[in-house]
């Protein structure tokens, strides 16, 4: 079956195949150059204006804060509108904010703080762009490529990663770097114009989107209650928290330890590439041999060998042998805990899903780098590296308590259940809230099958959006059990209707199977305190019914 499933996705290039895909992917190498470009150009810039280090420091910092602060949003944003749409602003946003910045640049304008401003903005439309293009993925390629594809987005980084910063020093030399920042406005464009012309079909909700700070509690209590989703990104954040010192410390490795020079440290950042590089290479082939939980544990094992023999290493090769295995992993573990995040989330919260998971890779590498840094000034960088080292390997031992689950082959589609309900009550969709009570009659004899059903049923209703989950049982008639639940508000519920995969719904004609009812099952929505839907006084006036007493359904 494996082999199988390895012949159908064709290699680590056959999503290039498919025409969407590689046009986008050909042009995103361009746009990572760029951002990479934008790196060196605005670090030397600011040499020449601030003297202190650590503003120099900020550069980076400024150009990854809209990664921490912005991606969730633009998870949401992305799952509520057209996600081409909102991929092409993101990239419209920052080559316009890149052209202007190489204009303040080319007329001499450019202060420390106007720099940093510049840096989060161009930051920010990276962050707005990234979620929508990665939730579009499983739309560009078939199912059998994903996981090559995924593979595939990484590799386009790391060959810029390997080669964007030299080349942007290069250019900074020649041309200077208003020449650099008017160059990341351009390299942006080829993806913003292969965006432009892919013909996607966007279907649009019956509903009016979420308001953005319900959108963003949705898709956060998704993967809190996605037992897949939320381990890859607790496996992912413990991973970036633990081998954070690769790169956090290579510039103090190339100099305390190896005794070398920028050239030295520009070397191990080379070595690290090609590892990335040429380990997403071999996703799909791993994937097609052992499941993702183990390979993941030897990654750990991998990372954790390697950064322990940097600690001890006083040599060049080795040392770069070491990185190259660093580097591998790295992007191995990262590439198929993304695949399970594709393959987990449903279509309509994917875009958050990955959102949070780039949040949590961003989140464990910075926090990571910081401690780490804290150990290696109380003790030294090899000490730092080989505790690195025993903690990454140390992870392997999560997937005892967390492990990874099988890839689901499951239609993450949504499905439509049916029945609609049609309330007599005047509700609007921000009337609320709304407690559901599904009634069931249920043979006492098949109660315990029954409760471990509707534990399942819990899981379905709280990833969808149901608060306050309940299942009681009658204790008159033994037979009858009431499940409960509340939704914000009636446009929450139409929604959370809206949601259900098809793995979803048959768990919910697993529970509907035991109802020994003729009719069915037994739904009540109710308007809980329903202020406004009755008259403020007995006696007070309806001016269209000229009546008095209750609003009637069309009021």
């Amino acid at each position: 079956m494996a082999t199988a499933q390895h012949e159908e996705a064709g290699g680590a290039f056959a999503p290039l195949r498919e025409r969407t895909f590689r046009n986008i992917w050909t042009a995103s190498l361009f746009s990572n150059f760029g951002q990479l470009f934008l790196g060196v150009g605005a670090q030397w810039e600011m040499t020449r204006l601030s003297s202190s280090p650590s503003m120099v420091a900020l550069v980076q910092t400024a150009m990854m804060i809209p990664l921490m602060l912005v991606t969730l949003p633009a998870g949401a944003i992305a799952d509520m509108f057209d996600r081409r749409r909102i991929a092409m602003s993101g990239l419209a946003f920052s080559a316009v904010s890149a052209a202007v910045l190489a204009g303040v640049t080319f007329l001499g304008l450019t202060t420390p703080l106007l720099l940093l401003a510049f840096c989060v903005l161009i930051g920010a439309g990276v962050a707005l762009f990234s979620p929508s293009w990665q939730a579009s993925i499983p739309e560009q390629v078939s199912r059998a490529h994903l996981p090559a594809a995924v593979a595939l987005g990484t590799i386009s980084y790391n060959v810029a990663r390997s080669f964007g910063p030299a080349l942007g020093g290069l250019i900074v030399v020649v041309y200077g770097v208003k020449a650099v920042f008017g160059m990341t406005s351009l390299l942006y464009l080829p993806l913003l114009t292969a965006f432009f012309f892919w013909r996607r079909e966007h279907v649009p909700s019956r509903l009016p989107p979420e308001r953005i700070d319900r959108a963003i509690v949705t898709g956060a209590r998704y993967a809190l209650h996605a037992p897949a989703v939320r381990t890859a990104l607790l496996r992912v954040l413990g991973f970036g928290l633990t081998t954070a010192t690769a790169s956090a410390l290579a510039p103090l490795v190339a100099k305390d330890l190896l005794h070398g020079n920028a050239a030295t440290f520009g070397i191990l950042l080379g070595a690290q590439g090609v590892g990335a590089v040429a380990g997403a290479l071999f996703v799909s082939q791993i994937r097609a041999v052992i499941s993702t939980e183990w390979a993941v544990r030897l990654f750990a094992i991998g990372t954790g060998v390697a950064l322990v023999v940097t600690g001890f290493s006083h040599s060049l090769v080795v040392t770069c042998l070491a990185f190259l295995v660093v580097g591998a992993c790295n992007i191995l573990t990262i590439a198929m805990l993304n695949v399970t995040v594709q393959l987990s989330a449903p279509r309509w919260v994917t875009a958050r899903a990955l959102s949070l998971f780039s949040s949590a890779i961003t989140a464990g590498i910075g926090i990571g780098a910081w401690a780490w840094g804290v150990v290696a000034a109380h003790h030294d960088v090899a000490f730092a590296l080989v505790a690195s080292g025993v903690a990454v390997a140390g992870t392997a031992l999560l997937g005892i308590i967390l492990p990874i689950g099988k890839d689901s082959e499951a239609d993450m589609d949504t499905v439509d259940i049916g029945y609609d309900p049609a309330p007599n009550l005047g509700v609007t969709l921000r009337s609320g809230p709304i407690v559901v009570e599904v009634e069931y009659d249920v043979d006492p004899e098949l109660a315990r099958e029954f409760y471990e059903v509707m534990m399942q049923m819990q899981k379905v209703r709280k990833r969808i959006g149901a608060f306050d989950w309940t299942i009681s049982r009658d204790i008159e008639n033994p037979a009858l059990w009431t499940e409960r639940y509340h939704c914000p508000t009636w446009g929450d519920y139409l929604r959370m209707r809206g949601r259900y995969t098809q793995g979803d719904y048959d768990i919910q004609a697993q529970a509907d199977g035991f109802n020994r009812t003729n009719h069915g099952r037994r739904v009540r929505r109710r308007l809980e305190r329903p202020f406004g839907s009755v008259r403020w006084k007995a006696d007070s006036y309806d001016p269209q019914q000229e009546t008095m007493g209750y609003i009637t359904p069309g009021t």
